[in-house]
């Protein structure tokens, strides 16, 4: 079987199509800064290669810092602006923006496919949970907006790379919504075409949007501690979120700071395997690269031969490889459950985190082989790495209290309910940990003492929307708790008190559902 990429799937093709939707944004040969309401020739282009099969695509155009505090200044007037309309006409801003992502879809995906990796379906379903996300705060605006009003400033947007639609861009379609001026800053990694993209959408229907490109550090006194700013919003790692934190000139400005934690699957007293299996395979889309991805597994000793015979399967079935490819035109794109990861660096990093654990006292129980993916003849396949899996991961090992975002699974084995605990805790909070048991009463007795937002029995818990709220504790969240009602609560001003993990203490709404 001979692969290609599929015609018109290939990136001048998607490139093209881009442009034929948003001119004003993309250049033959650069996209442009959405600043102060015009797409400028802004920045310092730059070449990135993308992590399909390592070609040269544009890069972004990374602005300097006077130009982020001139873009702020003007999100701060169209902030002002945007506060005298009305709900009613926002709501019809709003709906057009979706419907623009809604006729943009295929070439919004196919943008995610190559900047970031994402294989055809997943890249899809990330532009839908954007769209039909949205949807449902149209619904629900007009009550969640009583004795509500917008904040002082705009909202800046810092989000990582790996899910630009169904995170950053819905969670600017809300703000917008719920009547503020929104900001983004494009994820250095990847995702700024798709962004660029959506975001001309967004202008073209009228809402008012701020997208640039830089160097973090360069610009974080503008984009997080500038006093025009009405809230800061982060998605991404620990280390990066404890600089942003820091930045923050004043605490009590309205913050909202997602970072990952070490999340786990228990299983003690189990007996349930076919119905576990499924939920383990879907676990491996997109490489394990997203917050709620379970990359540990701490499983009673006694289990280990049922949880391997359930386990290894998945492993040998897993399919993986370029995103793109086909073997005839008129086949659909391949259904896999990943492609590469970010970038090659990533790759060369977790080969080398697994290769660490092994030489340290590890055991390799699992150590997939790339010739099992599917990729064109010739292709390089440099920022791909097949799942592998650490038995008994040793202590000291980087990845032991933190999470590797890619495909390397650990497995920890426990004889008694102190280790089983002290297993699932090992990241200082998760944002989702499960416990896979027959035994009702264990789960909720562990319940209590489990560090994660939310809590899956026999089943996993994801990032969530609509009326699920989304948090988490200890270091793997700071600031407002978000989803629903809570989502629209942290991005507005009112009576009602805002609820989240909070610099000296945490609140929760009684009933609230982890």
């Amino acid at each position: 079987m001979t692969l290609h990429v599929k015609k018109g799937a290939d990136w001048n093709s998607v490139y093209a199509s881009a442009r034929s939707i948003a001119p004003e944004a993309f250049d033959a040969d650069r996209i442009k800064n959405l600043v102060m309401g015009d797409w400028l020739s802004v920045g310092t282009p730059s070449d990135h290669v993308n992590p399909v099969d390592q070609m040269p695509i544009q890069g972004p155009p990374k602005v300097d810092h006077q130009t982020a505090v001139d873009a702020v200044a003007s999100a701060a007037k169209q902030h002002k602006a945007w506060g005298l309309v009305s709900l009613d006409e926002r709501k019809a801003k709003v709906s057009a923006a979706l419907d623009g992502l809604r006729e943009a879809r295929d070439t919004i995906a196919l943008l995610l496919a190559w900047e970031i990796g994402k294989p055809w379906k997943l890249a899809c379903a990330d532009v839908d949970r954007c769209i039909d996300g949205v949807e449902w705060y149209l619904t629900q605006i007009d009550r969640q907006m009583v004795g509500r009003s917008q904040l002082s400033g705009p909202i800046s947007n810092i989000a990582s790379w790996n899910y630009p639609l169904s995170v950053l861009v819905h969670a600017e379609l809300v703000q917008a919504l719920a009547g503020n001026a929104v900001i983004a800053k494009t994820p250095s990694q990847g995702g700024f075409h798709s962004l660029t993209l959506a975001h001309a959408i967004m202008a073209k229907a009228g809402l008012p949007v701020t997208l640039l490109s830089g160097v973090g550090a360069e610009l974080s006194d503008a984009l997080v501690s500038s006093p025009e700013l009405g809230a800061f919003a982060f998605v991404g790692g620990r280390s990066n979120g404890r600089a942003t934190l820091e930045r923050l000139a004043n605490f009590d400005k309205r913050h909202i700071l997602e970072q990952e934690g070490l999340n786990a699957w228990g299983v003690w007293d189990f007996s349930d395997w076919d119905n576990l299996a499924p939920h383990l395979r879907k676990g491996f889309e997109y490489a394990k690269q997203r917050c709620t991805a379970y990359p540990r597994y701490v499983v009673q000793r006694r289990l280990l031969p049922d949880f391997l015979e359930m386990y290894m399967p998945i492993l040998n079935g897993l399919r993986f490889g370029h995103p793109l490819a086909v073997e005839n035109d008129e086949d659909e794109l391949p259904d896999l459950e990943f492609g590469p990861v970010i970038h090659k660096t990533k790759a060369d990093e977790l080969r080398a985190q697994f290769n660490e654990a092994i030489n340290t006292g590890g055991i390799p129980l699992y150590d997939g082989d790339l010739s099992r993916g599917r990729f064109l003849p010739g292709q390089d396949t440099s920022a791909y790495v097949a799942p592998a899996t650490v038995l008994e991961p040793p202590r000291a090992w980087s990845l032991h209290h933190s999470e590797p975002f890619g495909p390397i699974d650990s497995i920890v084995l426990v004889d008694t309910e102190a280790e089983f605990l002290a297993a699932m805790n090992v990241s200082n909070g998760n944002l989702v940990s499960s416990v896979a048991t027959d035994d009702m009463d264990f789960a909720k007795r562990v319940r209590e003492e489990i560090s994660a937002f939310k809590f899956g029995i026999n089943k996993p818990r994801s990032r969530g929307d609509r009326e699920e709220v989304f948090g988490g504790l200890g270091a793997s969240w700071r600031g407002a708790f978000v989803g629903g009602d809570l989502l629209v609560d942290a991005v507005t001003e009112g009576e009602r008190p805002i609820y989240g993990n909070f610099k000296g203490g945490s609140r929760y709404p009684e009933g609230l559902d982890l």
